[in-house]
């Protein structure tokens, strides 16, 4: 399967249309404390818009299952980020309600346990994919620092017992994406600030730049592979 490439933060029919064009898989949408936030009626306006092709996710932090599922219909989204713990009933409750074309991702932080809550999840095939983020004491995403790429492919990334896909983010920037991908393999790859020209909007050229160095460093993991 092709890498698979998110450029999150989208706040502007521009931007995500950039993003689009550029190549990316999905886009995403921040509907949280941030200086990214947008609200469902701008969102839904910028959706309608877009090609039917590519993902829309909604990133969500400390929300219910109903304000979820409200901006879900609202929006027409695709797929939801659940970037914070939430209720344990909530990403049954959305599969419940969107089936099975609804992509769900977890957001873990890296940190010492996370390999412990990566495993707690295993069971929990509700879940698509588990997206693995850097957070600061001021930020729970979008931070533009990167973790530990070596010490998460040892205990993480490369542990087969895992049965869901993973996604790393935190910190990629053009520059160092084809590293992270060398080094972690994931099946996916996140960014936010790495591709922005200033705090909500975005460079087209660390866009372009962006998505052709994930799509060369996974072209080039698959033929050494």
């Amino acid at each position: 399967m092709s890498l698979w490439i998110k450029i999150c933060g989208n706040t502007s029919l521009e931007d995500a249309m950039l993003a689009a064009e550029a190549g990316a898989d999905a886009l995403g949408f921040v509907f949280a404390p941030s200086p990214r936030r947008v609200t469902h009626q701008h969102v839904a306006k910028i959706v309608q818009n877009l090609p039917t092709t590519i993902e829309k996710i909604g990133v969500f932090v400390d929300a219910t299952f109903e304000e979820i599922e409200a901006i879900v219909l609202a929006c027409n989204l695709s797929g939801v980020q659940l970037q914070f713990e939430p209720k344990p009933e909530i990403p049954s409750q959305l599969r419940d309600k969107f089936g099975p074309n609804l992509r769900i991702l977890r957001t873990l932080h890296f940190s010492p346990g996370i390999v412990a809550q990566a495993a707690s999840l295993a069971s929990d095939r509700n879940i698509d994919a588990l997206l693995v983020d850097s957070r600061t004491a001021a930020a729970v995403g979008g931070t533009g620092i990167a973790f530990d790429w070596n010490t998460a492919a040892d205990a993480l990334f490369g542990n087969l017992d895992f049965p869901h896909k993973l996604i790393a983010a935190g910190g990629l920037t053009p520059d160092n994406v084809s590293e992270a991908i060398a080094t972690l393999r994931p099946w996916g790859v996140d960014v936010v600030s790495g591709v922005e020209s200033a705090p909500s909007h975005k460079s087209p050229e660390k866009v372009c730049a962006f998505v052709a160095q994930a799509r060369a460093a996974a072209a080039n993991f698959k033929s050494a592979t």
